[in-house]
């Protein structure tokens, strides 16, 4: 067999396919990091190293000490918002182009990127600590010394590390020892693939044999291994001890490993370290983070290159009607210069206060408790979400198992009559006080009909004894381990087990009497309602596999010598085993659709004669070495025929609250849900039914496991031909699918109202969720609770971490943390639906407000022969963007169309949002047409109104703009805030109190007349009336969606 054949310890070279270092730095491969390699380990020799490794440091930070400002700055320059704004504020350094002072242009430009870098090293502060708090957990290390403390960003390959239960495992290593008496470990997983089910890990068999863990440093011995690559569910290597004889050979696999971020569940371990840092399974398994731009800020910066282009052609006209005389290509720089309000730099300041402002609001929402906005940069995203990936464990279920149903066939037993399974329990065995109840034999039992409590006893006791489950004893500060193991203490009792369905139905059997108490490899001891103890011996486990669908265990019952084969599965494979009945087929359906997880339990009697033909057969089939796995399954299918059908047992994993309601929203408001899960294909429907992210009216398509592009061809158009029907896929099928027919399969499921995709790699997750934003070109939220979510939430326009179970990775990485998925729907439909609203309108009311000006520019330069003079100098063109009308304008932020309430009964108003109006080329055109015919009006106002003096053209203008933009703002309000008045009333103030100061520009002395105030009231008269009016008649006989709602 090649199992036994040592893989030398090599050192040649291997290629490494592309994507499994895709997260390497160029620079690194340039400072003589190679391409990964096998290697060989020796068992506490770190200094033995064949290669060099990485260090065992964690780093999610997206810069360091000396590439932070430069990133930042590159990050913010290579917009051509702000790029244009620095080549503008540089042009003033030159005498021959200056318009101004240097402070009107670097103080806006200034104050921006103070804000931006702020922001920026509060979160990469953040995640330095984070990560430090990672790589400064304390761990004990095997010496010749002794045991010694080590952080673990000191951990190196070659250590021997000890993990005690519940410590995080610091680096990917080889199981070496454990303190169990069963000589096994169960794992949690959750934190790297996102399962639930503990993992049952063996310790490599030389090394768990050695009297203590100080020999692991006394013997030569050594692990060769794979080159580190991204497959978290396979590994191949060998175990070596060179100084026994004959040197001992050992082949390992996935049983003998412990990766990185998963979690000891039972007692201490020892382990050899293989990868570290950047090679450990759960970093490559992770994609680097992204600075995620909104689609917002994008749609902004096209509208600013639109404003240069505008920007540019006035210029050039202005030059062209000068007949382009003298040295004109300056004049085109300092009109340029001049006309460079057309594209406002407070618009960049505006909106990123605005979404300061936006993610206070988050955090203080009571409805909400404990959401944090950990990316404030992109809470407009929120309100134009078109795909939701959502992972399932944790995130839509609590991951809390409940039995729910026991079906016999002629009766079922929920919740509220389990006490009568408790009776029947309890009256079988206080009938037969001295010995375990049992049928005297097969004819007996098919002779008589057995009573109601035989039947519900031997269901109950085919599921206290079918399982995986081991019951554990923990000291409780009263009683010891020792005595609590001892006399089966049931307080300090703990059930271990790969699967959370399993410790369910044991937890139920003890609730109704007959309790699991202890379990070795070879015996069951279980505890009747009066106290007795039942021994039954193990003489075969055919553990459950995603291929079989099934779980089977031949007992013998110490008390009667009687041998028994009980069996549970998925009833699609138990159908054909058990003998025939009316009614299984019929129950299971019931049952899934309400959304519980239904298995099978049969049994089988065996004779001494029938287990003995049996065992041989099925030892002899085990040492065949061609074929093996299929002649051990056909020697276990020999025995799997004619089973008597005992009962369907119903799990539920209880939802999260309000996970129903909130996907209704969330499909009412037009955005598809797709659910992302490592979890078993079965598992997966059941929640996605029970959730009702399938509808009870729709089909579901279970798209067939594919290994070739043929079968992929056949699958797609049965599929094709499906109408309105929820996909079901597996990851492998997915894989195969995406290789061969990515553009077909994509678009087939964008199409579905659901899509389920099971056994999902955490990479495959973070793939799915780019295809929909390539394909689609739509906006994309990802939201999950475990380290196997990151990826995914990185990836998407946005991604939301549920603290729970599994840890807080994913809240940490994530844009928005909430505690529970019902918070998504108030998150999306009422603050992302706020955020987007209120940027867009200030957005446009910012160009406005500079186009205004700008307008006016034009007016005054074309009247005065085309002289490039500005006509506000110095604190005026400042003042007007900031303390006249800042407080005003920025008070939109506060605006809102709809209460909280109303945008929550009606999610399809959320749906509006999807189209992108709020913001886009016909309202932004609408936008300049106001600002060309209010500048245009002010201006020609003022130059047909003013009067001997040039000044009173100054005030009579500026007046009336203010009081325009005030107006302007008081007219796209929909909802009035206190704090509006406040704004709308301090600017007047302002402007008031300041022209004291402004004598330089403004006369003081005319502006005290009463032919000033008419001809200011006059002027914003005309300019602002007109759109009142136009206001009202819009909503007269084109109201909005929303204003129906509020009328």
């Amino acid at each position: 067999m090649t199992d036994n054949i040592p893989l030398q310890p090599v050192r040649q070279k291997k290629r490494m396919d592309s994507k499994h270092r895709g997260g390497c730095c160029e620079c690194l491969r340039c400072c003589g990091r190679r391409e990964p390699r096998p290697r060989t380990v020796w068992l506490g020799h770190p200094e033995k190293r064949d290669q060099r490794y990485p260090r065992n440091v964690i780093n999610n930070q997206k810069y360091n000490f000396f590439t932070f400002l430069p990133g930042v700055l590159f990050n913010q320059f290579k917009y051509f918002f702000n790029l244009y704004f620095l080549l503008l504020a540089c042009s003033q350094f030159v005498v021959e182009m200056r318009l101004g002072a240097l402070y009107t242009y670097w103080v806006p430009l200034g104050f921006v990127l103070a804000v931006t870098v702020i922001r920026e090293a509060a979160e990469e502060i953040r995640c330095y600590i984070r990560d430090k708090e990672v790589n400064s957990q304390i761990y004990s290390k095997l010496t010749a010394r002794g045991t010694v403390k080590v952080k673990s960003s000191n951990i190196q390959v070659g250590d021997l590390i000890i993990v005690e239960k519940n410590q995080r495992v610091p680096a990917d290593m080889i199981f070496l020892r454990t303190s169990e008496k069963n000589g096994s470990c169960f794992l949690r997983t959750d934190q790297l693939d996102g399962e639930t089910d503990w993992k049952l890990r063996l310790p490599v068999t030389c090394t768990q044999r050695l009297p203590t863990a100080s020999d692991l440093l006394q013997i030569r011995s050594y692990v060769y291994a794979e080159e580190p690559n991204i497959d978290i569910h396979n590994f191949v290597g060998t175990f070596t001890r060179e100084d026994s004889d004959p040197p001992v050979n050992e082949s390992l696999s996935i049983e003998n490993t412990l990766w990185a971020s998963t979690v000891i569940a039972s007692g201490t371990v020892v382990g050899v370290v293989l990868y570290t840092g950047r090679e450990l399974r759960s970093v490559m398994n992770t994609s680097n983070p992204r600075s995620k731009i909104g689609l917002f800020d994008l749609e902004v910066n096209c509208l600013t290159k639109i404003l240069f282009g505008a920007l540019v052609v006035v210029s050039l006209v202005m030059v062209a009607l000068q007949h382009f005389a003298g040295r004109w290509y300056l004049q085109i720089i300092r009109f340029l210069l001049l006309f460079s309000n057309i594209i406002p730099i407070s618009l960049r300041v505006n909106l990123d206060m605005g979404k300061i402002v936006y993610s206070w609001v988050i955090r203080r929402d009571s409805k909400i408790p404990g959401t944090v906005v950990r990316s404030s940069t992109i809470p407009e995203q929120l309100g134009r979400i078109s795909y939701l990936l959502t992972d399932k464990t944790g995130t839509l279920t609590q991951n809390e198992m409940v039995f729910k149903r026991l079906h016999l066939g002629t009766v079922a037993y929920g919740l509220d009559s389990m006490d009568e399974v408790q009776s029947h329990i309890f009256s079988i065995y206080t009938q037969q006080p001295q010995e375990a109840p049992a049928v005297k034999g097969l004819s007996l039992a098919t002779k008589v009909r057995r009573t109601m409590s035989s039947r519900v006893h031997e269901a109950v006791k085919a599921i206290a004894l079918c399982h995986n489950v081991t019951p554990v004893y923990e000291s409780n500060g009263v009683t010891d381990q020792a005595e609590a193991e001892r006399h089966y203490e049931d307080s300090c009792r703990v059930y271990q087990a790969s699967s959370p369905d399993e410790v369910a139905l044991v937890q139920w059997t003890e609730s109704v009497g007959l309790t699991l108490v202890g379990r070795d490899q070879s015996s069951v001891q279980l505890r009747s309602p009066g106290g007795h103890i039942l021994n039954f011996s193990i003489l075969q486990i055919f553990p459950f596999t995603y291929e079989s669908k099934r779980m089977g265990i031949i007992v013998r019952d110490e008390s009667t010598g009687e041998i028994t084969f009980y069996m549970k599965g998925a009833d699609v494979v138990m159908a054909g085993i058990v003998q025939y009945n009316d009614w299984l087929e019929e129950e299971c359906g019931n049952m899934a659709r309400e959304g519980l997880r239904v298995l099978v339990v049969a049994k089988k009697s065996l004779t001494e004669e029938q287990y003995q033909d049996f065992e041989a057969r099925y030892v002899q089939a085990k040492l065949s070495v061609h074929d093996r796995s299929l002649k051990v399954a056909t020697v276990i299918e020999s025995l799997e025929m004619e089973m008597e059908l005992l009962c369907l047992t119903g799990v539920e994993d209880q939802l999260q609250a309000d996970v129903r309601p909130t996907l209704e929203t969330l499909r009412n408001a037009g955005i598809k849900v797709w659910m992302l899960t490592g979890d078993k294909l079965e598992t997966a429907t059941c929640t996605a039914k029970n959730a009702h992210l399938v509808t009870r009216t729709q089909d579901i398509h279970i798209f067939r496991l594919v290994t070739n592009r043929g079968e992929a061809h056949l699958e797609l158009n049965a599929f094709r031909r499906k109408h309105d029907c929820a996909l079901v896929i597996s990851g492998d099928s997915l894989e195969v699918c995406l290789k061969y027919y990515e553009y077909e399969f994509m678009e087939l499921a964008c199409q579905c109202p659901a899509v389920v995709c099971c056994r999902c790699a955490p990479t495959q997750k973070a793939q799915i969720v780019r295809l929909l934003q390539e394909r689609t070109g739509k906006l994309t939220c990802a939201v999950g609770d475990g380290g196997n979510d990151v990826s995914m939430i990185q990836e998407a326009d946005c991604g939301v971490g549920v603290e729970g179970k599994e840890g807080k990775q994913a809240s940490l990485a994530a844009d928005f943390s909430i505690t529970q998925f019902k918070h998504l729907g108030r998150l999306l439909m009422v603050h992302g639906r706020n955020s987007y609203k209120r940027s867009a309108a200030l957005s446009q009311f910012v160009i406005h407000r500079s186009l205004c000006i700008s307008t006016m520019q034009a007016v005054f330069s074309s009247v005065f022969y085309f002289a490039s003079v500005p006509l506000y100098q110095g604190f005026l063109i400042i003042g007007y963007s900031t303390i006249y009308t800042m407080f005003p304008v920025f008070s939109l932020v506060l605006d809102k169309d709809v209460k909280s309430e109303v945008a929550m009964l009606y999610p399809e108003l959320y749906k509006d949002l999807l189209k992108g109006r709020p913001l886009s080329y016909k309202t932004f055109l609408i936008w300049v047409l106001i600002s060309i015919y209010q500048g245009s009006i002010i201006m020609y106002g003022a130059l047909l109104l003013f009067e001997s003096e040039f000044v009173h053209i100054v005030a009579i203008s500026f007046t009336s703009l203010i009081l325009t933009e005030l107006l302007m703002v008081a007219l796209t309000i929909q909802t009035w805030h206190w704090l509006m008045i406040v704004a709308e009333l301090l600017s007047l103030s302002c402007y008031i109190a300041s022209l004291v100061f402004l004598h330089e520009f403004i006369d003081v002395y005319f502006i005290a007349t009463l032919s000033f105030l008419w001809k200011v009231t006059v002027i914003t008269l005309v300019s602002c009336l007109p759109l009142y009016v136009l206001k009202y008649l819009r909503r007269r006989f084109s109201p909005p969606s929303y204003s129906k709602l509020t009328s």
